[in-house]
C-alpha cells in the first residue's frame, strides 16, 4: 500500500470519528435542553399545583359563600330575609319563641315527648309560635346538617306551615333523627327520603328541587344569623321565650307537666 493511500484512509477515518463526535454531541445537548425543558414544566406545574392548593384552602365553603348571595325567602315568612316564622291563629294573645337546631338531640326529646301538646296549643289558639332556627352544632365538627335541615325546612315552609310543622316533627323523630355525631342530615338524599313520610311533601317535585339545589341555603344562613344575634339571652337549643324572657330560667321543657305550668304561667302574667 502507498503512503498516499494510507494517509487518505487515515484522514477519512479522522473525518469519520469527528463527524460521528459532532453527532454525539448534538444528541447530548438535544438530551439536555429536553432535560431543562421538562424540569422548567414539572417547576411550573408543581407551582401551579401549589398555588391551586392555596387558593383551594383559602376559598370559602359554599355554606360561608351563600351568606353573602341574595336570599330567596319562603313563602309563609315576614321580616328581613323571610328570617320571621310565625305559625298560629292571629287571636292568640301571646306568641312562644322557640330556638332549635335540627341536629340536637334535647330539641328531638321535646319534639318526641311535648310536641303533639305543643302543636294542640296552636291549633287551639293558646299562643302563636315563632321558630329561629340555630346551626351551631355544624360548627363543633365542621358538619353541615344543621344548615341542610334548616334550608329543607326551609323549603317545606314554602309549600305550607302544616308541611313544615309535619316535617319538623319527622326530623326530630326516634326513627329519623340521627345521633348528634353522625351528620345525616347533610345528604339531601336522606332529608328528601324523611320529606317522603309527610303528606304534603311526598312526591313533591318542587319541594325535592329546591332541597336539591340548595334554593333555600342562604336563608338558612340568615336564619341561623337570627340565633347567633339574638337578644334573648339564648345560647344552647332548645331555648323557649315569651314576652322577652326566658323560661324555665333557660331550662328545657321535656315533660308535658313541666311545659304545661311553665307556659301555663308565662300566658297568665
Amino acid at each position: 500500500m502507498s503512503k498516499r493511500n494510507s494517509a487518505a484512509a487515515k484522514n477519512a477515518a479522522r473525518e469519520r470519528l469527528r463527524a460521528e463526535r459532532e453527532k454525539q454531541a448534538k444528541r447530548a445537548k438535544v438530551r439536555r435542553q429536553v432535560i431543562v425543558a421538562c424540569s422548567v414544566v414539572a417547576v411550573l406545574a408543581a407551582a401551579g399545583g401549589i398555588g391551586y392548593a392555596v387558593v383551594q384552602a383559602n376559598k370559602p365553603s359554599h355554606w360561608e359563600a351563600v351568606k353573602d348571595e341574595k336570599v330567596v325567602a319562603p313563602a309563609n315568612t315576614t321580616g328581613t330575609d323571610g328570617t320571621t316564622v310565625i305559625i298560629g291563629k292571629s287571636t292568640a294573645k301571646k306568641t312562644l319563641k322557640v330556638y332549635e337546631d335540627p341536629r340536637c338531640p334535647v330539641c328531638a326529646q321535646f319534639e318526641q315527648t311535648v310536641g303533639a301538646t305543643f302543636k294542640k296549643d296552636i291549633d287551639d289558639g293558646e299562643f302563636k309560635f315563632q321558630y329561629v332556627g340555630a346551626t351551631f352544632i355544624d360548627n363543633k365538627d365542621n358538619g353541615e346538617g344543621s344548615k341542610n335541615a334548616l334550608s329543607a325546612l326551609g323549603a317545606a315552609l314554602n309549600v305550607s306551615d302544616q308541611a313544615f310543622l309535619d316535617y319538623k316533627t319527622a326530623l326530630y323523630s326516634t326513627k329519623w333523627h340521627p345521633d348528634e355525631t353522625t351528620d345525616k342530615f347533610k345528604d339531601d338524599s336522606y332529608l328528601i327520603k324523611v320529606a317522603q313520610t309527610v303528606p304534603a311533601l311526598k312526591d313533591n317535585a318542587k319541594f325535592q328541587d329546591a332541597v336539591k339545589k340548595g334554593t333555600y341555603d342562604a336563608w338558612a344562613m340568615a336564619m341561623s344569623k337570627q340565633f347567633d344575634d339574638n337578644k334573648d339571652g339564648v345560647t344552647g337549643t332548645p331555648g323557649f321565650v315569651m314576652d322577652g324572657k326566658q323560661l324555665n330560667g333557660g331550662s328545657p321543657l321535656l315533660t308535658v307537666a313541666d311545659f304545661d305550668k311553665v307556659v301555663g304561667a308565662a300566658l297568665k302574667a
